[in-house]
């Protein structure tokens, strides 16, 4: 997908989706090289990172990435996860953040040229298309490498650009952390 120097560029990442993908291939995003890399194809309008949060917990494994992420160029959209109980008596948490996401891109056709959409959720294939019928070309960052493959077969088909994340580890990877073997003989 070509980018253009002057164009109007927008990142929308589904935090759920995009970890579950990065976490499939074995390799954390870098979200400061993600920024800078989208910054250098055009004028960066807005970078969006969307998730749900656990309200009650002692503890969130992903609030210190939502601080850092709130500080460092990122506006950062989140809603309580709801918990319920299932079925077979078992409690589960929910946090679906795609209505957000879809208001927001919508909201955001008419100012931008370009979305650069973090998610391989078929549930986006519509709002790709309304935000195309605006005349905004969407590119996909995904993954069919993946196994099963985290991009929907619709939403790869309606992207205007497919950007295979597993592909750009080396541009927006974190570096793997090296772990020395101990021999305590």
């Amino acid at each position: 997908m070509a980018f253009y120097p002057d164009e109007r560029i927008a990142i929308f990442v589904d935090g759920a989706n995009f970890h579950s993908t990065s976490k499939s291939l074995d390799f954390d995003i870098d979200y400061k090289r993600m920024l800078e890399l989208f910054k250098g194809k055009g004028r960066l309008i807005c970078a969006n990172y969307y998730t749900a949060l656990l309200e009650n917990a002692d503890f969130s494994p992903i609030r210190p990435l939502i601080d850092w992420l709130d500080y460092n160029g990122y506006n950062v959209i989140t809603k309580p996860a709801k918990t319920y109980i299932d079925r077979e008596g078992r409690s589960r948490t929910k946090g679906n953040m795609d209505i957000e996401m879809v208001v927001d891109m919508l909201g955001m056709a008419e100012h931008v040229d370009h979305m650069i959409l973090c998610t391989g959720d078929g549930d986006f294939r519509a709002a790709v298309k309304a935000v195309q019928s605006q005349g905004t070309r969407v590119s996909v960052v995904s993954s069919m490498k993946t196994r099963p493959a985290m991009l929907s077969d619709d939403l790869r088909r309606q992207a205007n650009a497919v950007i295979e994340v597993a592909d750009m580890e080396n541009l927006i990877g974190r570096p793997r952390r090296e772990y020395a073997d101990h021999d305590d003989d």
